[in-house]
């Protein structure tokens, strides 16, 4: 059974006098102006086909939400979440859960939490910048706009490690493979294992013999996991079975491992990025190459930033686009997010191009500013070079809402695994905790 909200309480303890809670309480009355946040949370956790009223009572469309909101505000684990809940007089009470109600075990927090998508935060954040606009926090005349690379949750990859993950991964597979179909194999971790080791230290002759026969160990390993793969497919009883689809998913990433690191080690081949698999448990991972700054083994986020140090709108981009192809949609995309153009868009130097000038200004945007404006006059961009200097004193902002969005709400990294679908759900997951909390000072103050 299900509720969209909880609306009675049982003896709810009162907040505390707390500077924290006061914020958590702002918080809550804010997500209770707005009932169609959870009509939308409600549309994700509520599995389709299944009755709302038999069974037992599952968390309300509320409580999950309010249970994300505290869960990346502090960067709990989902079994410091569960503690914090049993435990905490405020969390318990934000999260509508009563004085002697028993709380969701850590499992079923991530269960539910996990099932609210991206575009429902996306679209909770659109209400949370109408709320803004609404009350006058935000006015929506400036923004400013930067990209940062965001790492997925994904160990350094070296063509080594990479065919180390497939052997052990494949010979985990395999052995449940062999409790449903009489396949024949061998386990060649331990050799796999040394020839890894040994790579690390080699000089240069002595490492091209070991990566040959630690490619030669994880080629066979993958025989031994197609062979698996036929001979479950023709056990028609165990067509559902997830050793098969994980089998399936597994031995196309392996077979491109190895073809990556034949070509990069044996035959000295310079692989493209877009052609690179970063890792088997993460295969959405684009490398993300900035200067001369140590890459990133993520994906590129795009953030727009208003004069409140709200976060408008995020995008996650596919591969490491040049910044300067992306100024025009973001700026489109900050005009349907605010209702109306802004009147002033400021932007890093790497966005910069004569023709964005042009294409910003004709989206209704009058003044466009880039921090690093080779071959571009003040002139071009705006009206006096004290307005230049003030806007670019004013993009200098973003770095200080990109480094809190990181350093407190965990932006720095992605720990969910599920994709890209799962990176972007972090995300926003992320950007509509850091918002929420910007709003609540904001009403505080």
């Amino acid at each position: 059974m299900r509720q969209s909200i909880r609306r009675q309480l049982g003896l709810a303890p009162a907040l505390p006098a707390h500077a924290h809670a006061e914020e958590m309480a702002v918080i809550s009355g804010m997500l209770d102006r707005h009932p169609e946040i959870e009509a939308l949370v409600e549309r994700d956790i509520v599995r389709a086909g299944v009755a709302r009223h038999i069974g037992r009572n599952g968390m309300s469309a509320d409580q999950v939400l309010r249970a994300l909101v505290v869960k990346q505000l502090n960067q709990f684990s989902y079994e410091e979440l569960a503690f914090h809940l049993l435990d905490s007089m405020t969390y318990r009470s934000f999260c509508r859960f009563g004085a002697f109600e028993s709380v969701a075990k850590k499992s079923a927090l991530q269960d539910n939490v996990r099932r609210i998508s991206a575009d429902t935060l996306e679209q909770i954040n659109r209400v949370l910048v109408g709320e803004a606009l609404h009350s006058g926090a935000e006015k929506g005349k400036r923004v400013r706009m930067d990209s940062t690379p965001v790492e997925t949750n994904i160990h350094e990859p070296s063509d080594s490690s990479l065919l180390w993950d497939v052997v052990r991964v494949l010979v985990r597979l395999l052995k449940q493979a062999e409790q449903l179909v009489a396949v024949t194999w061998s386990d060649h971790r331990r050799r796999a294992r040394r020839r890894t080791v040994g790579i690390i230290g080699a000089g240069n002759t002595r490492r091209q013999a070991l990566y040959r026969d630690l490619i030669k160990i994880a080629n066979r390993t993958v025989g031994y996991a197609e062979r698996a793969l036929v001979l479950l497919r023709r056990k028609k009883a165990h067509a559902d079975s997830l050793v098969l689809h994980e089998l399936e998913h597994m031995v196309p990433l392996a077979h491109r491992v190895l073809d990556q690191a034949r070509r990069r080690v044996l035959d000295g081949e310079s692989v493209p990025a877009t052609d690179k698999v970063l890792s088997i448990f993460e295969p959405d991972t684009d490398l993300i190459v900035r200067g001369r700054r140590d890459p990133t083994y993520g994906h590129k986020l795009c953030l727009t930033v208003g004069s409140s140090s709200l976060v408008l709108d995020c995008v996650v981009e596919e591969g490491n686009p040049t910044d300067s192809t992306l100024a025009q949609k973001l700026v489109q995309r900050a005009k349907d997010v605010l209702g109306a153009a802004p009147e002033q868009a400021v932007f890093d130097g790497g966005f910069s191009s004569r023709d964005n000038v042009a294409a910003i200004k004709s989206l209704g945007v009058r003044t466009v500013v880039f921090t690093k404006h080779l071959g571009i006059t003040v002139d071009e961009m705006t009206q006096s070079n004290w307005l230049f200097k003030r806007l670019r004193r004013f993009r200098a902002g973003i770095e200080a809402c990109i480094s809190f969005l990181k350093r407190c709400l965990g932006l720095a990294r992605c720990t969910w695994r599920g994709g890209r679908s799962a990176f972007k759900a972090y995300v926003w997951s992320s950007v509509v905790a850091a918002n929420l909390l910007t709003l609540a000072r904001h009403e505080l103050r």
